[in-house]
């Protein structure tokens, strides 16, 4: 049986403020995920934008992090990431993806008892000169496959004595790219190394609509995110994504990269219509968690 390969959720946004909606997309995202039987999704993280993006009506990220806090209480899986927010300056959503992926590889390295040695050794090797921890962890898979292949091919002999013992291993690359090693339990002692979750962006269908608007994304950055990261995006009311990706050539090319999932419940809940009944003096009451709610009052925010 193949193990679900691992995946970590990654929504950016500005979250202001943060909506019940908001976290229902990563329960959407787990659902959709689980069910295919491929994966398992072990961590959401929220990552608030950087203040200097700009956007009118955009209160500090100090805010927008405390309420975003407030929101996951209730949450064992979704965690707050205030990196992109904590930076000097505002940063683009293909910087966010690779520095968490990083921090995954961080992670699992400290778990597997890997040393940063054998990192550096690694880089040298395959002449890795970038801080680009997928490369390297590329290049480790591609070694650990070749050698698995090559001990099978040398010990597969006699397949018929080593049947009952065969173990299917998963080792885990981008989505194109899933090498299947079959190990011979009695031949092949190894040393079990934690593999990187996947992190896939997690957006709404708003989001993955602005690919198309000119000079707002750069190419290659499209490209990078679909082809190397993955998208699970959330689609909602008459929104035909389908029909978007297919007329996208890049977004058509990485299609296996896209997790289309629709919103069962007809739910508009967005933070504009969050703030504009805030305005108002509208209620939002269950549209927002109660800690949110009780913190925007005390802060007197988004009354003008």
């Amino acid at each position: 049986m193949i193990n679900r390969v691992p995946v970590a959720l990654l929504s950016c946004g500005s979250f202001n403020p943060i909506t019940n909606m908001h976290m229902r997309m990563f329960e959407l995202a787990r659902d959709h995920l689980h069910q295919t039987g491929l994966y398992n999704v072990i961590k959401g993280i929220i990552s608030p934008v950087n203040d200097r993006y700009g956007k009118e009506g955009l209160v500090a990220a100090k805010h927008r992090v405390a309420m975003i806090q407030r929101a996951l209480e209730t949450s064992d899986w979704i965690t707050l990431e205030p990196w992109e927010s904590q930076q000097e300056q505002w940063v683009e959503t293909v910087m966010v993806l690779r520095h968490h992926y990083n921090a995954l590889f961080h992670q699992c390295q400290a778990m597997s008892g890997t040393s940063l040695e054998s990192t550096k050794t690694l880089k040298q090797k395959y002449n890795v000169d970038s801080p680009n921890a997928q490369s390297v962890l590329q290049a480790m898979l591609q070694e650990m496959t070749e050698e698995a292949s090559s001990t099978l091919r040398a010990q597969s002999h006699d397949s018929s004595t080593h049947v009952a013992s065969a173990k299917t291993y998963t080792l885990v690359g981008p989505d194109s790219q899933l090498d299947r090693v079959t190990g011979i339990e009695e031949h092949i002692t190894a040393t079990v190394v934690e593999v990187v979750p996947r992190l896939k962006l997690l957006c709404g269908a708003d989001v993955l609509k602005t690919f198309d608007i000119p000079n707002l994304w750069k190419h290659e950055h499209i490209e990078e995110i679909v082809q190397k990261f993955g998208l699970v995006c959330i689609s909602r009311g008459d929104v035909d994504l389908q029909k978007f990706i297919d007329e996208s050539n890049i977004l058509f090319k990485h299609r296996r990269n896209i997790h289309v999932v629709r919103e069962w419940v007809v739910n508009d809940i967005s933070a504009t219509h969050i703030r504009r009944a805030l305005r108002k003096g509208h209620s939002v009451k269950y549209l927002l968690p109660e800690s949110v709610i009780d913190y925007i009052q005390q802060h007197n925010m988004y009354t003008a």
